[in-house]
């Protein structure tokens, strides 16, 4: 076995534990020398606290969101020269278009962005901003461009490294986000930065220091908007490895701390639907839709619906997939792999394929290579199909996400080329990781593998 991705893995956890442990100690410190007897200053405004939160990269309570970007803009319209208030307005836009799955404010963001540069072309709030508004657009090579021309400027500036991680990651360059955990590690640690390395452990299948990363994550947090969404990815975490109930504890506990955190709310309809709640699970989706239209959240619902024998429900959700892709088009945002996905499973298989290789193409990611795999597959183009989900399934130094989903395609695809054997592996794992992992596929995971039945003794061996 390799010996290198053990020894990036020691690395990284030598730094953020370097790192964690000097933290620790100057807050002892502050706590010791605070104030002096004196009385504590006032407790922060809601524009400061968005501001802290928009300029370190962590989530931001949507109150105070429109509190800052609204103070920008009066100011703005009588010191229109100033850089620094165009860069805060452009990038609490960015978050607010975030938090409410609202393409719309890409423009309003991307004009005050570019604005501020044309008044201070170094602007290096305005440059990582950029780099954010270009990841939330699933635009990962220009992120990475905006990302890079901010570490040019100040590469000592540690809130540049996690849009440039995620670009990285999401062109499927796991090597440059090696390298850029690393360095980001030396240079802050906090909250934000256990978050960051938690999604790169995640990614590549290290799914307990992901989790310890997370809950540390999530007790050091500041505000309750950023400690909401930290909890959220814990819960997503228990999902994926097939916890049910304690995915559904960190998502309840993530909606009781931010209201508005609608990814948890979507998160408790996956659990619930699983846990054979469905009244419930559909009441929870449809809450997170009112508020986070998110098109993969319309496909879940849908899904769900058509698990139930409720096609015109179904339909109905899946017309708002397509309706949230097209706003999504409209405002420079790339949703064609969710869209790819659905056409494959529903729609047309051929036109998943046209898409999903021009998505390959831009982005070649682990969540890319899974879609191009199970949309050729579902085309018919086995043979094809099998190397990309080998690619999604073991990454490119030897681990990948540990994701049923993905061990599902892989083991469906392997049955359709009769390497039974392997196809029975992988179904098995998909079952293993997370036997309710879909209301649609899950059942035919199972019916799959009982079909295939036990190995019998006398069988060969066979490639993977």
């Amino acid at each position: 076995m390799d010996d290198k991705p053990r020894a990036r893995r020691r690395r990284l956890r030598r730094a953020l534990l370097t790192s964690a442990a000097g933290a620790a100690a100057l807050g002892g410190v502050l706590v010791t020398l605070s104030w002096g007897g004196q009385a504590p200053p006032p407790a922060p405004t809601p524009q400061e606290r968005a501001l802290a939160a928009v300029t370190s990269g962590v989530p931001a309570a949507l109150p105070d969101l429109e509190a800052l970007a609204a103070g920008r803009e009066r100011h703005l319209r009588t010191h229109p020269r100033d850089a620094r208030a165009w860069a805060e307005l452009g990038a609490a836009r960015v978050e607010q278009g975030l938090r409410l799955a609202d393409p719309r404010y890409w423009p309003r963001a991307e004009k005050a962005l570019r604005t501020a540069l044309k008044v201070q072309k170094d602007n290096v709030p305005a440059l990582r901003a950029m780099a954010v508004l270009a990841n939330a657009r699933r635009d990962y090579a220009g992120a990475r461009a905006w990302g890079e021309a901010a570490r040019k400027l100040e590469p000592g500036r540690w809130t540049t490294y996690p849009p440039l991680i995620e670009a990285s990651a999401g062109l499927g360059d796991d090597e440059e986000t090696g390298r850029l955990l690393e360095k980001l590690a030396t240079l802050r640690s906090g909250p934000a930065v256990m978050a960051r390395a938690a999604a790169v452990y995640r990614d590549r299948g290290w799914r307990e220091d992901a989790a310890a990363k997370l809950a540390d994550a999530a007790s050091a947090a500041g505000e309750p908007a950023e400690r909401a969404a930290y909890l959220e990815r814990a819960g997503q975490l228990a999902w994926e490895r097939g916890d049910r109930e304690d995915a559904l504890r960190h998502f309840q506990e993530a909606v009781r701390t931010d209201p508005d955190q609608r990814a948890a709310q979507a998160g408790q309809g996956r659990v619930l639907a699983a846990l054979g709640r469905t009244t419930e699970a559909l009441s929870a989706y449809r809450t997170a839709l009112t508020k986070h239209p998110r098109p993969e959240y319309a496909l879940e619902l849908g899904e769900l619906y058509e698990s139930l024998g409720m096609r015109p429900a179904a339909e109905v959700q899946y017309g708002l997939l397509r309706e949230r892709v097209r706003l999504a088009a409209a405002h420079g945002a790339d949703e064609e792999l969710v869209l790819g996905r659905f056409e494959a499973d529903h729609g047309d298989a051929g036109a998943a394929v046209r898409r999903l290789r021009a998505e390959w193409k831009r982005q070649p990611s682990t969540e890319a290579a899974d879609a191009l795999g199970w949309a050729l597959h579902r085309a018919g183009e086995h043979e094809e199909a099998l190397p990309f989900a080998v690619r999604a399934t073991e990454g490119t130094e030897g681990g990948g996400v540990r994701s049923a989903l993905f061990a599902y395609h892989r083991g469906m695809i392997e049955h359709s080329l009769e390497r039974y054997g392997a196809a029975r592996r992988h179904l098995a794992e998909a079952l293993r990781i997370n036997p309710w992992f879909s209301p649609l596929h899950a059942p035919r995971a199972q019916e799959a593998l009982a079909r295939l039945g036990e190995p019998t003794v006398q069988a060969g061996p066979e490639s993977s």
